[in-house]
Parts: C-alpha cells; sequence; structure tokens
C-alpha cells in the first residue's frame, strides 16, 4: 500500500520513523511519502518537506510567515494527488494536519491521525471537525480514550506512548556499549526548553540554584537548534556549571536529579527515573492567557497522566532560586520521597506500556482499519 505521511516537528519525525519502521514489517510492498525529517527517511520514508522549513512557533511568527504556511498546504495538496496514496497518517502538528485532514476527507481519502492534538486543554472545538473528518484516531495518553469517548462520544484507540519503546532501547544500546552508569555521578540536568525566549525566562533562575550545591555538576542541555553562545550568557559565571549539545538522553542517564521545563521532556525524565522539578515561566501577559484559555489541573505530563501531583511544579512567581534550592535538596536526600516517587514513576511507565509496543500497535491498528478489520 501507499502511505502519505505528514510529521511537522522533531518528536513527530522520530515517532513517524518508528511507525514507517513497523508498517514496513507488516506491510511487505509499503511505499511511503512524508514530511518529517532525518529519522523518517532513514527509515525508508522518502522525504518531500523537512520539519526545518515548517516549525513556526507562536502567534508572531505564525502571522510572519502565512505566505509559507499557505505555498505549503497548496504545495502538500498538489502532491498528495499526484501520488494517490491508499492513506494519509497525520502525526500531531494540528495547525497543520487538520487543514489537510478536512481537505482529504473531501478528496474521497482515508486520514487516520497518530498522537492526538492536546484538545482537552485548549481548542476543544475542534473535536467536532476532528470527528468528521478523521477516519482513525490512535492516542498516547491513556485519559484521552475516555476523554473521547465519555464528552464527544467517540471511539479512539489507545495505543500507548511511543517514548516508553524509544528510552527503553535507548538504554539498552548504552549498556551495551557502556557509556554510562545510571546515576554513577554527581550531575544535575537542566532542561530549560528549545526557545530562546522561554530559556531567557528560566534558565538564569535554575543556574542560581547551582552555588547551593557546590559538590553538584550542573549540566544543560542545549536545543539543537540554538548556537553554543547564546548559552554562555548565562552559563559563564558559573564554576559548576557546562553544556551538553544532542545529548540530552545520554545526560538523564547519568543525572541525580533534574530542573525540567514543562513539555514532553517532563515524560522523558519520569521514565529516565531521574527525580525532576517541573519550571515554568513566561511574561506576565502570556501567563494571564494561557491560565485563561488552558484548561487542565497540572501543566507536567507525569501529574496530568497520574491524575495527581507526582512531581512538584514551580510556576511563573514560585519558580524562584530559593524554592528551586529547597525542592533539589529534598529530591537530593529525603529517601522516603524517593521511594513514593520511584513508585509512582513505574506505575506510570506501566500504564503507557499496555499493550506492548505503541509503534507495532499503531501500525498493526492501521493495517486492520485499511483493510476492513476495524
Amino acid at each position: 500500500m501507499k502511505y502519505y505521511i505528514i510529521a511537522g516537528e522533531a518528536s513527530g519525525d522520530l515517532h513517524g520513523s518508528n511507525l514507517i519502521k513497523e508498517l514496513k514489517k507488516l506491510d511487505a510492498a509499503a511505499s511511503v511519502r512524508c514530511w518529517g525529517g532525518d529519522k523518517m527517511e532513514q527509515a525508508g520514508g522518502e522525504l518531500v518537506k523537512h520539519y526545518r522549513d515548517l516549525a513556526f512557533m507562536g502567534f508572531t511568527e505564525v502571522l510572519m510567515n502565512l505566505r509559507t504556511i499557505f505555498r505549503n498546504l497548496k504545495f502538500c495538496k498538489e502532491d498528495i494527488l499526484r501520488y494517490q496514496p491508499d492513506a494519509i497518517i497525520l502525526i500531531d502538528y494540528p495547525g497543520f494536519n487538520l487543514r489537510i485532514a478536512k481537505w482529504a476527507k473531501q478528496q474521497g481519502l482515508r486520514i487516520i491521525f497518530y498522537i492526538s492534538p492536546q484538545v482537552w486543554a485548549w481548542k476543544e472545538n475542534r473535536v467536532k471537525m476532528m470527528k468528521q473528518y478523521i477516519g482513525k484516531m490512535l492516542v498516547i495518553l491513556p485519559f484521552e480514550k475516555d476523554y473521547f469517548k465519555n464528552k464527544w462520544n467517540w471511539e479512539v484507540e489507545y495505543v500507548g506512548h511511543p517514548l516508553v519503546e524509544v528510552i527503553e532501547r535507548f538504554k539498552v544500546e548504552s549498556l551495551k556499549l557502556k557509556v554510562a552508569e545510571p546515576t554513577s555521578t554527581n550531575i544535575i540536568a537542566l532542561l530549560p526548553g528549545s526557545r530562546k525566549q522561554e530559556i531567557t525566562k528560566k534558565l538564569p533562575v535554575m543556574l542560581g540554584v547551582s552555588a547551593h550545591f557546590p559538590g553538584y555538576k550542573f549540566v544543560v542541555a542545549q536545543a539543537p537548534s540554538i548556537e553554543d553562545e547564546f548559552y554562555k550568557t548565562f552559563t559563564d559565571p558559573y564554576p559548576n556549571v557546562s553544556t551538553e549539545k544532542n545529548k540530552t538522553y545520554d545526560l538523564l542517564l547519568q543525572a541525580k536529579a533534574a530542573m525540567v521545563t514543562s513539555g514532553t521532556a517532563t515524560l522523558e525524565t519520569a521514565l529516565f527515573g531521574v527525580p525532576e522539578v517541573v519550571c515554568y515561566k513566561g511574561s506576565p501577559i502570556s501567563y494571564q492567557i494561557a491560565k485563561m484559555v488552558i484548561k487542565v489541573k497540572y501543566i507536567s505530563l507525569v501529574n496530568l497522566i497520574m491524575d495527581k501531583l507526582v512531581v512538584k511544579e514551580l510556576i511563573q512567581d514560585e519558580l524562584t532560586v530559593e524554592n528551586l534550592k529547597n525542592e533539589l535538596n529534598e529530591l537530593l536526600t529525603n529517601k522516603e520521597r524517593l521511594a513514593v516517587l520511584q513508585k509512582d514513576y513505574a506505575d506510570l511507565k506501566k500504564l503507557l506500556s499496555e499493550g506492548g509496543d505503541a509503534s507495532a500497535k499503531a501500525a498493526h491498528s492501521i493495517i486492520s482499519f485499511l483493510t476492513g478489520g476495524a
């Protein structure tokens, strides 16, 4: 069969590459044309557009690049019609992919959405349109299945979270290569985000904590798209601080604790078993707007999935050097609390691993859907 897969971000490229591998195992004649990145291309997809040319973040940046976005949409539609796929598989990236879903449905094409937009947090009004145009929805967060069923009467399929298999594979390969033993050194990981604006807000507070822990080495995980000089302006005054680029998983494999910005990184840190404190700070105006439009109890995926406060969240005015210092000290010294945390982490992993390998389960579901099995 012919598959047209669209991912618009680095995470989508990762999960898309694993999906391509599994589809090719089940369908020997599989032909894949894709929007994504190097990983999807290496997995056997014919790359049409790289996500580097697609990622526009924030209201202002989107407005400034509207021409490019509409040009990409036009080209994508033309390319799909030329390719005539048996199915279109859309991976997250909702601003672009939901427009393609609506158009593709009108062309009589079959649409599978893998990794749902986070409509339970904001833009719930999207669900009516999604339900109308998407033939099969595969979700990766356990509560999403009940959310869509109970609130929208929409049967979706939970396949587990693909990060579980990615991280387990990394751990196994690292131990084979003897790259590092988990928690073997006094390293504190700092994951301040991937965009300059958020790093500027949070990293100075994170770094301010380092002076209170002279026996530890603080290592900042650099975003691959940001130049080294940008980080040096923040890290140079601190003797026990260094940076690492493209080595976030190696860093988490060794860290004894971590300070992590909200987002997928909070989940990755938990799956590595690293005690963490979640950090969020935005401009006062952005924060007030976010409070009005985002409808969730927590900002960390770990807490959202477990539906309780597993990891501490220091948000906005609470994100201070003093609060971070106290929380980090707890994570490093309070054995009773650490035992509870590791039990919660184990429960989280079990919840995200239901049904086995998420990529394999998603591929089976897609093939079954396309051949009339579901």
